[in-house]
This record gives C-alpha cells, sequence and structure tokens, in this order.
C-alpha cells in the first residue's frame, strides 16, 4: 500500500480550503495534470482517507435555534451507542468521543430549548450527566500537518503500513497489515458468505 507524499497532502490542503475547486486549477499549483490529480483524489478515495466532499455551513448567518457545547458522560459500556445516536441527530453538528466514554458535540435547539433536545434526541438509559454551555462561536478548521497514512488492519488491528495489503470485499475497501491477516479474513468472509 502507498503511503502519503507531498504531494498527495497539498491536494488534500487545497480540497479542505475548497473542495469545489476544480482539478485542472489544483494540477497548476501541485504541478501535474488534472487527470494525474483525478487520480490522486481517486486513491485517496479508495483508500478511506477522502471519505466525501461536503459543504462547510456558517450556522451563525442563519436563524434557527441556539448554538450549545453539550458535555455528556455515558453509562459504562454506552459511548459507541450514544456516539452513533448523536451523529444521527439532526440538532447535532460535531461529535467528539472519548475513551473514558465522554462525549463532546455542537448542536443547535430551537428556541433555546435544551431539554426538548435531550427528551426528544438523546436515549436517556445511556446518560449518566450531562453540562450545556452556550456557544458564542465555532471554528472548524481540518489540517493535515506531516500526518501519514496509517490504516487499522481490520483483522488483528494494528497499524498498516506501506508494505501492508488492501482488498475490497462487496464494493467496500479492507486494510490488512500483512498477507496473513488479509488470507484469515478472506476466508471467514467467503465461509460466512456461502452460508457456511
Amino acid at each position: 500500500m502507498r503511503g502519503l507524499d507531498d504531494t498527495d497532502r497539498e491536494i488534500m490542503r487545497l480540497l479542505l480550503e475548497d473542495g469545489r475547486r476544480s482539478y485542472s486549477e489544483i494540477a497548476e499549483t501541485v504541478g501535474l495534470s488534472a487527470p494525474a490529480v483525478s487520480d490522486r483524489i481517486d486513491r485517496l478515495k479508495t483508500v478511506g482517507l477522502i471519505e466525501r466532499f461536503t459543504v462547510a455551513i456558517d450556522r451563525g448567518m442563519l436563524r434557527e435555534g441556539t448554538p450549545i457545547l453539550v458535555r455528556i458522560q455515558a453509562s459504562p459500556g454506552e459511548g459507541e451507542r450514544l456516539h452513533t445516536e448523536l451523529q444521527t441527530s439532526q440538532p447535532v453538528e460535531h461529535v467528539f468521543r472519548t475513551a473514558d466514554e465522554t462525549l463532546v458535540c455542537t448542536a443547535t435547539v430551537p428556541d433555546g430549548n435544551i431539554e426538548q433536545l435531550f427528551d426528544a434526541e438523546f436515549p436517556t438509559d445511556v446518560i449518566r450527566s450531562y453540562d450545556v454551555k452556550l456557544l458564542q462561536n465555532t471554528t472548524w478548521s481540518p489540517s493535515l500537518d506531516n500526518a501519514e497514512l496509517a490504516p487499522e488492519c481490520v483483522e488483528c488491528g494494528n497499524t498498516v503500513s506501506t508494505e501492508g495489503e488492501r482488498e475490497e470485499f462487496d464494493g467496500e475497501v479492507y486494510h490488512f497489515c500483512c498477507s496473513s491477516c488479509l488470507a484469515s479474513f478472506r476466508e471467514q468472509y467467503e465461509h460466512l458468505r456461502d452460508g457456511m
């Protein structure tokens, strides 16, 4: 599996600045042809590093409710479930989960009715406690710096290096640290697919 080089990082930096930037504009900046930029972006999408292109909205320009920051302490063993619930909740914009089952999210609640958000959106059986703060403003500035590509092996959990492998199963790409993990995963996958 090929790692990231400086050109990949520059392409991603340009896309983070403006996801609608044309391939020819990116190509001119990084010194490649537009088809070469397209190929690199396709590769970054295939390995899963670029998940999707999206729009950044300044919610401060909208009148839709009160922006809040919520810190939630999940019940033991419920952090992952609550994280999933929060990700799909309409008022929630960003969600962060720590190793100790603490979740922090930003949300916008209609008419400042925070209780309504918790009553309607959050499964109360998975929440031990929560704290709410009003937000003055937010900034979201993802960056790459000199980060290296390091997916997790789906078979053993080790970090996949440039010597690792990837393979597609039924349209989904999986990463493996070695050929043994790939072979083991393939065997299990085929066994389950074929109905045991």
